[in-house]
């Protein structure tokens, strides 16, 4: 009777320290939530409204003209000669071309806009990435879960969440 409790108290002990071996660490911050809390950030994003307000509406002037262009051309089109009209045609035709050239040049996907967005926003993730890196090894963490991009992730416990521990380590304390 013995050997078998002792046997089974050693085989309770071995797994219980596989278990121990096996369990990892796990994090999560709020990306939201720490680019709320840099000021670059929010200068930055009203830096990106900005141009792309004026962009926006650079874009639309050309678009407006090229629909004057076009409500003129159907107010003259009785008077207009065969030769006029496609004249007038080809000419509302590279209106919208230009806007349509435009809208690309600013908001395409290698525009103005995205190359803007890349030199100001990209080096502030960089930033967040080596901290969050950096408080990931130095705890021994073996993931660091995004609250803000997980869509699976229902509940987690807010003593799991390091994301003031990542502003304290990028010097805005919190």
């Amino acid at each position: 009777m013995k050997k078998v409790f002792l046997l089974g108290l050693v085989l309770i002990m071995s797994v219980l320290s596989t278990t121990e071996v096996f369990a990892q660490r796990f994090a999560l911050i709020d990306m939201e939530y720490i680019l709320k809390n840099i000021p670059a950030y929010e200068i930055a994003n009203e830096q990106l409204n900005t141009m792309s307000k004026k962009w926006q509406a650079e874009v639309e002037a050309v678009q407006q003209e090229a629909q004057n262009m076009y409500k003129t051309y159907q107010a003259d089109l009785v008077f207009l000669s065969a030769e006029m009209k496609t004249k007038r045609e080809a000419e509302i035709v590279g209106k919208e071309q230009e806007a349509q050239e435009l809208k690309r040049k600013y908001f395409g996907t290698d525009g103005e806009l995205y190359k803007k967005r890349e030199s100001l926003i990209k080096p502030i993730q960089d930033e967040i990435y080596t901290a969050v890196k950096e408080i990931a090894t130095t705890k021994g963490y073996a993931a660091i879960v995004d609250r803000a991009s997980a869509m699976s992730v229902i509940f987690a416990s807010p003593q799991i969440d390091i994301s003031n521990e990542v502003l304290q380590k990028m010097g805005y304390s919190k």
